[in-house]
Order: C-alpha cells, then structure tokens, then sequence
C-alpha cells in the first residue's frame, strides 16, 4: 500500500485529485466514468465525504475523505485498501454541493 501526502486548498481541488487515483487504479476514462460523492456524517454533523467511481463489469472503485483525521483512504473493487494519503493541508468543511455524480 502507497502512502503520500498532499495539500488541497479546496474540495473541488480534492475531488479531481481523488478521481484522477480511482479512475487511473483500473485504467477508467474519467470522462466515462463519472465521480460519485455522498457525505460522510458522524451523528448529524458532516465529517468527510465518500467517493466512488462505477465502471465496467460491476467495478466499483472507492475512497473516504475523513476531514477530522485529515487523510484519504483508496480501497479497490474487491474492498482492499491500496492508497492511504495524509493531508497537510485540508479544506474547509460545509455542506456539501452536489450529491450524485460530478465531473472530475
């Protein structure tokens, strides 16, 4: 398993970065394969997001942003952890925008 650390100084930032992992890990085509996001929340307040990228023959792709641990974990098709990438520097938090898929 990869272990990297980056810097993001906003979450569509970190959106494309983490669809750029998902989508390269199983050779996707971004454009094919749209970025899903859903928040992740601890009781009712938000902590992270969620993202997934669904592709070909039921592959499904995914990554947790946890804004408190400040980190994003990468997991395969088949649930294994791959990718573990600590932040430096992490965006702020809110509610997020658009649920369902996104452009990367």
């Amino acid at each position: 398993m990869s272990r990297a650390v980056v810097a993001f100084s906003g979450a569509e930032e970190l959106a494309r970065y983490v669809h750029t992992v998902l989508c390269d890990r199983d050779a996707l085509d971004p454009n094919q394969s749209p970025l899903v996001r859903t928040p992740l929340k601890r009781g009712a307040r938000v902590c992270g997001l969620v993202f997934h990228v669904e592709g070909p023959r039921l592959l499904r792709t995914s990554a947790v942003w946890s804004a408190d641990d400040a980190r994003i974990i990468f997991y395969d098709s088949s649930g294994v952890r791959f990718q573990d990438v600590t932040l430096s520097e992490s965006p702020a938090l809110s509610e997020p925008g658009p649920q369902g898929p996104v452009a990367g």
